[in-house]
């Protein structure tokens, strides 16, 4: 295979498509964060707090209160961060750098000695004063995303009470960066050799991975297609082949695993080297976190390891001794999502998740039935039952705060079982 120095037009297919998906996987933030500045209402270092319930997004977190932000800060200054005192309920406020890596978690499972009060967000090596008492978080890049979440649990007007508690200011006077104004594109019609014209634009985000090959590789493809015959190459291979080779990842989240008929990621909010998972990751369920705080299993094949059908029926049971929640520090939830834009499903009811609110009922043995379909199961309980259809659809299963076999990857949940 060529390697990255030699003559641009040498580049393999595969070469290219590596390089695409690699960069796709920036695009897709640079894309959120221009939909946030420009539609979204956001504005540097500020707090966005979201409505318990909004759901116009892709996997919305509907089990958690949560605010939004875009921080920037520099050698001079720092992002002062307040956070009350939760007890008994989960919280996070977790900071993303522009390729999609959590670089940072303030809670009491990162900071039990400090779990609330003041927080000073730092550039690493910044000799920066920060006030006394504050606990000094460094964090290795000047732009971040930031994702504050409460649990909802049944008080939500506690939950809502304490996201508003929050509070964020900047010490110092950092200059507001500008918004990178990459390609924009529809989720459902990705870019073509066009996203190779945003490229230099989006490599200016240090990369924390050890990815240098791919971005020298980028880096040619910019170079090459400025020769018309090649631009169209091209573009003609990342149609016919970065694009199959993103959708053959995508069942398995990248390089997971697929058993019981759901996937389960390889690796989460830390990437390593693994471009093809974050990339897919910031693809179908943006600012993923850390697998300590928060894992998702993707089920979109039943027991057999057929596709969900549209408007089929499914059940899905939880054994006495091995109920979710076994897996589970903090809380469980499931919500179903359109195949195509991860959003929930329309239905009547107003009705998106299943948790332990829900008014779940177990089996006379301890057991747990959950219930996914157009119509409840005759004899069903109501809190068991999930509508879904009118477009295909996969299920969505949270864990917060993993552990046992979540935590260390031997556990999947039960497979889907056609009714």
């Amino acid at each position: 295979m060529p390697s990255a120095t030699q003559t641009p037009g040498r580049l393999t297919d595969q070469d290219i498509s590596d390089a695409y998906i690699y960069l796709l996987g920036r695009l897709l933030i640079t894309r959120q964060q221009q939909v946030d500045f420009d539609d979204e209402g956001f504005s540097w270092n500020r707090l966005l707090h979201r409505k318990p319930g909004q759901v116009d997004w892709p996997n919305p977190n509907l089990d958690v209160a949560y605010s939004e932000a875009w921080v920037a800060i520099d050698e001079a200054s720092c992002l002062l961060v307040t956070v009350p005192e939760i007890k008994g309920r989960y919280y996070t406020v977790e900071f993303i750098n522009g390729w999609g890596e959590t670089v940072a978690n303030l809670n009491e499972r990162v900071y039990p000695d400090h779990p609330n009060g003041l927080f000073a967000v730092c550039l690493k090596d910044a000799a920066v004063a920060i006030p006394p008492g504050a606990q000094r978080v460094d964090v290795p890049g000047k732009v971040m995303r930031v994702l504050l979440r409460v649990e909802l649990g049944e008080q939500w007007d506690e939950a809502i009470a304490l996201q508003h508690a929050f509070q964020m200011e900047i010490k110092g006077d950092p200059k507001p960066p500008e918004v990178p104004r990459t390609v924009m594109f529809d989720m459902a019609q990705l870019p073509g050799v066009e996203a190779f014209d945003s490229a230099v634009l989006a490599l200016e985000e240090p990369d924390l991975s050890p990815l240098e090959d791919l971005q020298a590789k980028v880096r040619a493809i910019v170079a090459t297609i400025e020769e018309p015959s090649e631009r169209d190459r091209v573009d003609k291979v990342i149609r016919n082949k970065a694009f199959a080779d993103f959708a053959a990842g995508t069942p398995y989240i990248g390089r997971g695993t697929i058993r019981n008929g759901w996937a389960r990621p390889a690796c989460c909010g830390h990437w390593g080297t693994d471009w093809m998972t974050r990339t897919t990751v910031n693809y179908g369920g943006i600012w993923a976190n850390v697998l300590e705080e928060a894992f998702y299993f993707r089920g979109a094949l039943d027991h057999n390891l057929v596709p969900l059908e549209v408007e089929a029926s499914y059940t899905l049971t939880f054994p006495s001794g091995d109920l979710p929640e076994k897996y589970a520090a903090a809380f469980w939830s499931v919500i179903a999502v359109d195949r195509l834009h991860r959003r929930v499903l329309p239905n009547p009811l107003d009705k998106y998740l299943l948790n332990k609110e829900a008014g779940l009922v177990h089996g006379d043995d301890g057991s747990l039935t959950l219930y996914f379909g157009p119509e409840k199961p005759a004899g069903a309980p109501e809190g068991n039952w999930l509508p879904t259809g009118g477009k295909p659809w996969s299920l969505t299963f949270r864990f917060y705060r993993p552990r046992g076999g979540v935590a260390d990857g031997s556990y999947y949940p039960p497979p889907l079982v056609r009714s």
